[in-house]
């Protein structure tokens, strides 16, 4: 069985085609054009598939897509999503009429986090989470190399636990969200706050490197969230691995200094639990949406 995958992101959507040893065979990348809206991101996916099913060999296929969002289980709507236009609308449905056969949507975290347990640093471990250190903070839950999604389709909603509940204001409406301290789009908002100067992660990482005061402090706290944010998930998961994707995770004192912040915190006496660097890289989104096809 041929299996095609859709990442559907902000600024573009990814198709790849995989054979039935999850061989790449094809891939191919277009904007999304957001900006003109939700039916012009749509014709951009349908024209994409049906790409795609022309470059497969003449047998059938199953059809997985990514999305930046969740379709609500009891409405059938995208919720979450930061593409906002594609909240409160029926978009698998809409995709399904228009392709004329049933498709799988995933969250986009839940991708990644399904592509490298089964392909990627977590494969052979038996419950992974995968953590999204990118503009924004998600993860996503893989037992026995299935997704776990939960009822209300937020499992794994990582990011927008509390670390501090007299914290910055989320765009989710609640303070102190793992998301506002922790992500790239969080740290240069803290940085901003606290220095009057804005930075990228990259610049403020540049800084960090030369030695430079400010930059040292405040690593130094982000380390300090990122050990006790992550150890808190430890300790209600047990996991046998976490795996760390997006920008931020390129961040190498993460697997030192963080992992040894993750080790303050955690309830037990020693932090067995690995804290791995993703080895799919931008291509676990795409992979992970073709694995979850239908």
């Amino acid at each position: 069985m041929i299996h095609i995958g859709i990442d559907m992101g902000g600024t573009k959507i990814e198709g790849v085609v995989l054979d039935e040893q999850h061989r790449e065979l094809f891939r191919k990348r277009v904007a999304t054009q957001a900006e003109q809206g939700y039916d012009a991101i749509l014709n951009r996916i349908e024209n994409l598939v049906r790409e795609l099913a022309d470059r497969t060999p003449a047998e059938p296929y199953t059809l997985g897509i990514g999305a930046p969002g969740v379709v609500s289980p009891e409405t059938g709507l995208m919720k979450n999503s930061n593409t906002v236009c594609l909240n409160g609308r029926p978009v698998k449905a809409d995709l399904e009429r228009r392709l004329g056969r049933p498709l799988a949507m995933q969250n986009d975290a839940n991708c990644f986090a399904l592509a490298e347990a089964r392909l990627g640093a977590g494969r052979g471990r038996k419950l992974v989470f995968g953590v999204i250190l990118g503009t924004g903070c998600g993860g996503g839950l893989v037992y026995n190399g299935e997704v776990i999604t939960g009822p209300q389709g937020i499992a794994g909603e990582w990011g927008h636990m509390s670390i501090n509940p007299e914290g910055p204001l989320c765009f989710c409406g609640r303070r102190g969200c793992v998301e506002t301290y922790i992500s790239g789009g969080g740290l240069q908002a803290r940085y901003r706050e606290q220095f009057g100067i804005a930075k990228t992660m990259e610049g403020i990482e540049a800084d960090y490197r030369r030695g430079d005061p400010a930059a040292v402090q405040f690593i130094g706290e982000f380390l300090r969230h990122f050990g006790r944010a992550l150890a808190n998930l430890i300790d209600v998961l047990d996991p046998d691995a976490v795996v760390l994707g997006g920008g931020v995770s390129k961040f190498a004192e993460l697997y030192t200094l963080g992992v040894a912040e993750v080790a303050k915190c955690v309830f037990n006496d020693t932090l067995t639990t690995p804290i791995l660097r993703h080895e799919l890289g931008d291509s676990a989104g795409v992979l992970g949406a073709a694995l979850t096809g239908i």
